[in-house]
């Protein structure tokens, strides 16, 4: 799940940019902040004037992205012998923010624990600076410290936004606390719904793999058909087919694909291929056929033998004997064995072209490797009969009758052969009778006339 990981590092980027976007803002708006969360704090302290001037100096080289500069400037001004706890707290607020610009977490996290040390910090700066230091440990993957820490800034918070219990979730996650990611997500999406504020897709995808973690199949169904409502992707249609797979809710699988085929989110052979499958579990087979002949056409679907006998299988149920032949002769010609041969066998059969059926039989038989040469050999014995090829027709029912399931089958062919082969013997004979009556007959009235 890099994906989510990636998500959790883009949330702590946006959380922290909104937190240090003020600069000093904090120490400027705690007494209303104060208000609103209802709590006490301390007079606001005054800054001297020196301090206050090199505060603002190392505000204008933060504003022109001069770090380095900005950061020597409020080093050489943090001193705690010389500055009051609230002057330092200041000088710290933007220390930290500076190493936080310069990519120099861990330096940001050793500033802002000190800032927290400070015994007279105002309630309002250490609520604010405990949140950003659990962002941190989150971003360093500390994970245990960013827990505990974002735990702590919950109780001083009486009103959290919804985004804080979506960062829990994601500590959770790094955790591997997976069930317990479910209700910081839950209750975030429930704080945003009462605001008015829209659920965001990530936390969706949040909730999702939390209850998928779980082996939850009907929440990640439902959760995936709020995402395609909502977000309608690809991805999205994947992962409820799997649920669907995995609940063994098989015609909502096929209608789950077939949407996303109509919207035109499949793209690759493999998508292709099961979606034929699902047909045909479906015993839609001509669908399966006309979907798999298209996209092997278009050189989508592999033309491999796996794919062809699919092709001709699809035709074949479909009743479309002449439509599988040449899905069946490209299969026959890429394998070494005779088992497709033989398949092809039995649709010239069906279709009538016996003289196709008695070659494709021979070159089953000859490559071997089938799993019923007996029925080989049948078919091979019926396309002969209609040739009217007796005696090899017999030959191949007796090779048949070697199998003994075979057996019954072979002999009333060659039942059947036997009377045929007495049928024309007997017409043949009555004709013999007939033609020397005849002659006979001829005969006399020629010697009755030369009389």
């Amino acid at each position: 799940m890099n994906t989510n990981r990636g998500i959790s590092l883009k949330l702590c980027a946006l959380l922290l940019a909104g937190v240090f976007a003020s600069g000093t803002a904090a120490a400027q708006g705690s007494g209303q902040a104060a208000k609103d969360d209802d709590t006490k704090t301390k007079q606001a302290q005054a800054v001297s004037k020196e301090v206050y001037e090199r505060i603002q100096k190392g505000q204008e080289l933060v504003d022109a992205k001069d770090y380095n500069g900005a950061l020597r400037l409020l080093e050489g001004l943090y001193n705690p012998d010389k500055l009051t706890e609230y002057e330092q707290g200041n000088v710290l607020n933007y220390i930290g923010f500076i190493y936080y610009n310069m990519d120099n977490m861990p330096a940001a996290i050793r500033t802002y624990e000190k800032l927290l040390a400070i015994p007279s910090l105002e309630q309002q700066m250490a609520k604010q600076v405990t949140f950003t230091l659990a962002q941190l440990y989150m971003v360093m993957e500390q994970y245990p410290k960013a827990l505990t820490t974002l735990d702590k800034w919950f109780t001083m918070e009486p009103n959290p936004a919804p985004e804080p219990f979506i960062l829990r979730s994601q500590i959770l996650y790094n955790l591997n606390r997976f069930a317990e990611m479910v209700k910081p997500i839950e209750t975030a999406m429930e704080i945003a719904q009462n605001r008015g504020t829209p659920v965001k897709e990530d936390w969706w995808g949040l909730l999702n793999y939390a209850y998928f973690s779980q082996e939850n199949y009907v929440k990640v169904r439902d959760i995936q058909k709020i995402l395609l409502q909502t977000w309608p992707k690809k991805r999205y249609w994947k992962s409820l087919a799997g649920a669907y797979t995995e609940l063994g809710e098989d015609e909502k699988l096929i209608y789950a694909y077939d949407a996303a085929y109509t919207q035109g989110m499949l793209d690759s052979g493999s998508e292709f291929v099961t979606m034929a499958q699902l047909f045909l579990q479906a015993e839609v087979p001509y669908k399966a056929a006309t979907l798999l002949q298209e996209k092997i056409d278009a050189g989508v679907i592999e033309k491999n033998e796996k794919n062809y006998r699919l092709l001709s299988q699809a035709w074949m149920l479909a009743m479309e004997d002449e439509k599988a032949i040449p899905a069946l002769k490209k299969a026959a010609a890429l394998t070494t064995d005779g088992e497709m041969d033989a398949r092809l066998a039995n649709s010239h059969l069906n279709v009538g072209d016996y003289n196709e059926c008695v070659a494709s039989s021979n070159t089953a038989i000859r490559k071997g490797g089938l799993k019923s040469p007996d029925y080989a050999y049948i078919s091979l014995g019926m396309c002969l009969y209609n040739q009217h090829k007796y005696a090899e027709a017999k030959d191949a029912f007796n090779n048949a009758a070697k199998t003994p399931r075979s057996q019954r089958t072979a002999g009333q062919w060659i039942t059947v052969i036997n009377q045929e082969i007495e049928r024309n013997r007997q017409i043949r004979l009555a004709e013999e009778a007939a033609d020397k009556k005849r002659k006979e007959i001829e005969a006399r009235r020629a010697e009755a006339s030369r009389a």
